[in-house]
């Protein structure tokens, strides 16, 4: 008799057996050519962006310059200790966090209004008109457009002008020698700079929208602003979420130029942030080594906003990074 209960061996694929370094390097020989070409800019990131990490371990010295890397006094968690006891450290990380939020929100909302705005129009000439208008400032150094800005901004400049023209002031005011304009004088700087460059990518994720959800829509009765919310802003969201988490990464990157060019000593409470708090310390005062644990500690913290927004992104499956 046979025995029922004789467990069928399973046949494994060819696949399912080889091991994932196999399959890897497979795929590698199968993309030659795409990996060729990447490896330049492999080598650059890892030169420049992996090997210079070793520099951190001044944050755990006390560093002199004139010693060798290997010579200097260890302290340990010294200086982050005494960073976390810095009411400045606070103030600008406070400045850092405020700053770029603004920057995120009215970067984002701006570029997305306007890469639609764009997007209905149809004069194409006009359109081309706006949209090279828009993009011109992105391309002026932020030497010049500070000076533009200070210059539109001064007590006879054509802002005060234009207010008291209008009777909304009655005397020309100091904008930047008030620190709690600041803020929002560097987020109007941001958007005018940069809103339109940051809607290229708004209008190509546009182009992939399929022509026929609009025309669809126009048959059923929807009018333009019912096809911009059902579905020009739904064919944008996975870019949104991806931009996003990248922005949301680099929450602590609030810029360095415009404040270093824009602030002044009236301002500082306000303007200074931590790139220039790490230029302060390092570069003017020679304490090279609480430069360099805050600039690790803006770096691990963006790495930490960046996996917790990808994370979240996941969970709620939506489109991530990784």
């Amino acid at each position: 008799m046979e025995n029922l209960h004789e467990v069928t061996p399973v046949v494994k694929s060819p696949r399912a057996s080889g091991s994932r370094l196999q399959l890897f390097f497979t795929k590698l020989l199968h993309q030659k050519t795409l990996v060729l070409m990447s490896m330049p800019f492999v080598l650059w990131l890892f030169l420049f962006k992996y090997v210079p990490l070793w520099g951190w371990t001044i944050s755990f010295q006390k560093f002199r310059p004139a010693k060798d890397l290997f010579d200097q006094e260890w302290v340990g968690w010294k200086n982050f200790r005494f960073l976390f006891n810095d009411d400045s450290f606070y103030r600008v990380l406070r400045n850092t966090v405020v700053m770029s939020s603004i920057n995120l929100v009215l970067g984002f909302v701006t570029a997305i209004v306007l890469a639609i705005l764009l997007n209905e129009l149809r004069q194409v000439m006009f359109k081309r008109v706006v949209q090279t208008i828009s993009y011109l400032p992105h391309f002026i150094s932020w030497v010049v457009a500070a000076n533009i800005i200070s210059s539109a901004l001064a007590p006879e400049g054509i802002v005060n002008i234009l207010l008291t023209k209008m009777h909304l002031i009655d005397q020309p005011i100091l904008w930047l020698g008030k620190g709690n304009y600041f803020w929002g004088i560097l987020g109007a700087s941001e958007v005018w700079k940069n809103v339109g460059w940051n809607t290229i990518i708004y209008l190509a994720a546009i182009t992939t929208i399929d022509p026929s959800q609009y025309e669809a829509a126009e048959i059923d009765g929807a009018n333009r602003f019912q096809r911009i919310l059902h579905i020009t802003l739904p064919g944008l969201k996975s870019v949104i979420v991806i931009l996003l988490i990248m922005n949301l990464g680099n929450i602590l990157e609030s810029g360095f130029e415009p404040q270093y060019l824009l602030g002044n000593g009236m301002t500082v409470d306000y303007s200074e942030n931590l790139d220039i708090f790490v230029l302060k310390y390092g570069m003017n005062m020679g304490n090279y080594s609480l430069a360099t644990a805050a600039g690790m500690f803006k770096t691990v913290v963006s790495f930490i906003f960046l996996l917790s927004a990808n994370s979240i992104a996941k969970r709620l499956g939506e489109s991530r990074l990784f």
